[in-house]
């Protein structure tokens, strides 16, 4: 700083100095320690379950950390498809990703187990499975190596098959090509059913029915009713297989950033969602389900014996793949047991 005339001294200058400093220093520390971190949530999906996992998780977040996280919402993919949506979160471009865990097969395989067919017979009984401490220490801790620390998995609803035709029985799953999740287990699984599996993210399905690419997909009806895809597939199959979980994975090096403090506030949040999302996301299905009726479109269901026969023959699907990597062996034993132990709801 530089002082002209009026007679001061070089001591007082200096002294001066000091003292603005000693003002200035606190102040800007403060500010250091006020200044918010930003949270970019991506979702795949728009006023769907993600989104509503999202939108509670984001409002509870900034209340607890008294404004010091701040949460921003992108639902309907619009920081890129769900690939780049993972490839975000991993290098920090975006601070957290909620999407099916199988869409990051490509960082390690063991994220499929989830999408095991025949895993769980309901949503309630998912909702249980993804509570259960083994399975969760498991997928939580898969992309640590990664650059991705996981904080919430959930069940998000059963699977069901949107189609340009209707599929009445299992005769009619021939030959038609299907949009699959990115999984082994799915394209193994559809295969067994006479179906052409085709993996691709959902930004791409309604374009991929319109343009008749393939004859329907394999999604949550949820999707299939906010996104209207009704307009060119008036048909759901509900198989109820495989099921749909979703996962919520951070950046990991932008969350150890974080004082310890806000990354167990964090933690603590996110897996209290996980708990509180459960009722809304049956309303959820249930609503999506008369939303899809409503626009004119058909929900059906295969005989009993059929479903029972596709069961059957999708049944060895998991074990069958899993056998040929040791590591996706014990990671699939890891929730089948869990799906075993919690098949049953506890007794009241």
């Amino acid at each position: 700083m530089r002082f002209i005339g009026f007679g001061i001294g070089t001591a007082t200058i200096v002294a001066a100095g000091a003292v603005v400093a000693s003002l200035t220093t606190p102040f800007g520390t403060a500010w250091a320690q006020q200044k918010p971190y930003v949270m970019k949530i991506s979702t795949p999906t728009i006023h769907d379950i993600p989104d509503k996992w999202a939108a509670n998780f984001a409002a509870v977040l900034e209340k607890d950390t008294g404004g010091r996280i701040k949460p921003q919402l992108y639902p309907a993919s619009q920081l890129g498809s769900i690939p780049r949506q993972i490839e975000g979160t991993q290098f920090g471009s975006i601070q957290m990703e909620i999407v099916p865990p199988e869409f990051m097969v490509g960082l390690d395989p063991r994220f499929e187990v989830m999408a095991a067919p025949g895993l769980v017979d309901s949503q309630a009984h998912g909702q249980r499975v993804a509570a259960d401490p083994a399975v969760r220490k498991l997928m939580l801790g898969l992309g640590a190596n990664k650059g991705l620390h996981g904080v919430a998995l959930f069940m998000a609803e059963q699977s069901v098959m949107v189609t340009r035709m209707p599929l009445r029985h299992l005769a009619d799953f021939k030959g038609k090509k299907i949009r699959i999740f990115a999984s082994q287990f799915q394209s193994e699984a559809f295969e067994r059913l006479g179906i052409t599996p085709v993996a691709m993210t959902l930004g791409d399905v309604l374009p991929a029915i319109q343009q008749g690419a393939i004859d329907g997909a394999v999604t949550g009806i949820g999707p299939v009713a906010n996104f209207h895809m009704v307009d060119a597939a008036k048909f759901v199959t509900q198989t109820g297989q495989p099921a749909i979980f979703l996962i919520a994975e951070i950046n990991k090096k932008w969350f150890d950033s974080l004082p310890p403090d806000l990354q167990q506030i964090l933690e603590k949040d996110a897996a209290a969602q996980d708990v509180a999302i459960k009722p809304s996301a049956v309303q959820q299905v249930k609503q999506s389900e008369q939303a899809f009726a409503s626009g004119g479109g058909e929900l059906i269901r295969l005989p009993p014996d059929e479903q029972a026969t596709m069961m059957k023959e999708i049944s060895s699907v998991a074990p069958d793949v899993s056998s040929k990597n040791p590591a996706v062996a014990a990671a699939y034993k890891i929730v089948a047991d869990a799906a075993a132990r919690t098949r049953q709801a506890p007794s009241q």
